[in-house]
């Protein structure tokens, strides 16, 4: 998210793990198997939720934490024997289950996942910058657009796949994105699209005039902030799942950014623990959903990062010239998604893939609004 690394972390608000719910409220066809396979029934999603982890690396998803970097130096951590403790197991498999037990307990079991590069999985971004509006935009555009060179570019003039979909018939007032990160309010242009959007330290939604002040609304309002651009994950949480409940939108985009703020505080400690609290999230919205009848095995999460990172010492960076931040992961489980777990060898797939897989998981042709668009890592192609 943030170019620049910051300083060393205060205590981590997110860590509180809020529940304020009671308040209201690229290339044409591929040879990969991946990519040719069939989803589960091959009928529709009813909704699709699209989650991004922003800049968790491959490293830390298939082997799970990393022991050069549970350390003072070069990893940030205050206390190593309690970390070690929290994060280290013997093996990869046992690692990666402990630090994203929903991850690889749910989606990765009765799914799909690429990207680990050491078994031959190349999944990485096509726009060569390796940081996260230009990855926003193109996991969402469905193609790379190099005049969008900082995160500070402003309101996206792109038609992404969400506000595509927004415009087709039984999506109208179902489309929303919510993210901890206040650059979404450009990434999808509310403006321009009609999405609904809620980022960074807006004031949530769904607050009655005149009605007493619900406790999410006071933490928003009063809560210290470590980074004005971005909010806490567990803060936005409760306000995603009070919007689900209240709203049931058929899609979703969601995007936690603690993982990110962490990485760039040289905090490998917090960057673990808010990267299990995010597993946690996802597996708390997938119960929700799961939990109402017009979700409940209707619904496909598509989990990813929006880039990776560097090695060894250079964990904290991503961008153009950071060796290896190119390479990312993809996950994606519900209907559609197909049943291949931990995908190893094949033909590379790629973040720009994304935009139109959301769009056919949902039954929809997203070539008729981006005919450049690279075709969906699963279902129909045109």
């Amino acid at each position: 998210m943030r170019g620049k690394a910051g300083l060393a972390a205060l205590a981590l608000l997110g860590s509180l793990a809020l529940r304020a719910q009671d308040d209201g409220f690229a290339p044409r066809a591929q040879g990969n198997a991946a990519v040719r396979a069939q989803g589960d029934g091959g009928a529709a999603a009813r909704a699709v939720v699209l989650i991004v982890v922003d800049g968790v690396r491959w490293q830390e998803v298939f082997n799970g934490a990393d022991s050069a970097l549970l350390t003072r130096r070069p990893g940030g951590v205050n206390d190593t024997l309690a970390i070690r403790r929290e994060f280290w197991r013997p093996t990869a498999t046992e690692r990666r289950s402990a630090l994203f037990p929903f991850l690889w307990g749910t989606v990765a079991t009765r799914g799909v996942i690429w990207g680990n590069v050491t078994e031959g999985s190349d999944a990485h971004v096509t726009n060569g910058l390796k940081f996260s509006y230009p990855g926003y935009n193109e996991m969402l555009v469905g193609v790379p657009d190099q005049k969008i060179d900082k995160n500070e570019y402003g309101p996206n003039p792109n038609v992404t796949v969400f506000e595509w979909l927004r415009m087709r018939k039984g999506f109208k007032g179902r489309v929303a994105a919510f993210g901890t990160w206040s650059v979404f309010n450009d990434i999808f242009n509310p403006k321009q699209s009609g999405v609904f959007v809620h980022a960074g330290w807006d004031p949530p939604p769904g607050r009655v005039k005149g009605a007493t002040e619900r406790t999410i609304d006071r933490l928003y309002r009063t809560t210290i902030r470590y980074w004005d651009d971005n909010t806490y994950d567990a803060f936005m949480q409760s306000v995603l799942l009070d919007y689900v409940k209240a709203k049931r939108p058929r899609v979703l985009f969601v995007g936690y950014g603690e993982t990110d703020e962490w990485a760039h505080a040289r905090r490998y400690d917090l960057t673990l623990r808010s990267a299990q609290r995010a597993d946690d999230l996802i597996a708390e919205l997938w119960r929700t959903m799961q939990a109402m009848p017009e979700y409940r095995d209707r619904t496909t999460f598509i989990v990813t990062t929006d880039h990776g990172r560097g090695s060894g010492d250079k964990w904290t960076d991503h961008g153009r010239d950071v060796e290896g931040a190119e390479q990312v992961w993809i996950a994606m489980v519900g209907p559609g998604a197909p049943k291949l777990g931990a995908v190893k060898g094949g033909t590379a797939v790629t973040q720009s893939q994304i935009a139109a897989t959301v769009a056919s998981l949902l039954g929809e042709n997203y070539f008729k609004s981006e005919p450049r668009a690279a075709p969906p890592l699963i279902g129909t192609r045109p």
